[in-house]
């Protein structure tokens, strides 16, 4: 029975690799993404908008997904998409922690919360307000800044996480005014950090 569920339980995939963090307090760590199809958040400054819709991306089996990770041998594995949680990540969480790996999630916390996870980093947008049941589950808040209102936005979300949480801002990659931004507030508020997309200096993944 078990090893029939492994191939009938499948998950839309925009694309599995092998690189490493490139952001936030797991940064420079070997990684293997599992990158989920699927998102309604619909942020305008988005990277991944090819992500979005489900149905033209192919299904892969739990099974299929835990090899290839197993064999990419990670510190650590992280589910991002997308929108991750718009899928039930409780089948594929099992499947990757019983192979011994270490599961991390991004996620904007639009969708209730699944899956049983080693860290969960909750990067929250206006767009599509966030689930009650993320807050609770948080390790790291990433908040991605454009302007002054964003700021607002970001401590209104950190009031709302556990105290032990991480919290990042981190600047739109697009918009270079916002890094001037971000240092002068994190200056004058010691709590928050600031988080930068190194894989994207670096040129990689």
């Amino acid at each position: 029975m078990k090893a029939i569920a492994l191939t009938t339980i499948t998950y839309p995939i925009v694309e599995t690799f092998h690189s490493i963090q490139g952001e936030g307090v797991w940064m420079g760590v070997n990684a293997f993404f599992i990158r989920l199809a699927g998102c309604d958040v619909h942020c305008p400054w988005c990277d991944q908008k090819e992500s979005w819709p489900v149905q033209p991306y192919p299904q892969q089996s739990l099974e299929a997904l835990g090899e290839a990770a197993k064999r990419a041998n990670p510190a650590i594995v992280i589910i991002t998409g997308g929108e991750p949680l718009m899928h039930n990540l409780d089948p594929l969480t099992a499947q990757l922690r019983g192979l011994g790996l270490r599961v991390h999630l991004e996620t904007s916390g639009s969708h209730p919360f699944s899956g049983q996870f080693d860290w969960v980093t909750f990067s929250p947008k206006p767009f599509k307000l966030p689930h009650e049941s993320i807050y609770p589950q948080v390790d790291e808040l990433k908040v991605v800044i454009t302007s002054q209102e964003d700021l607002q936005w970001a401590e209104h979300q950190a009031a709302q996480v556990p105290l032990k949480t991480i919290k990042y801002l981190q600047p739109e990659w697009n918009t270079p005014e916002s890094q001037q931004l971000i240092f002068d507030y994190v200056l004058h508020h010691p709590d928050w950090r600031i988080s930068l997309q190194v894989h994207k200096f670096l040129g990689v993944s």
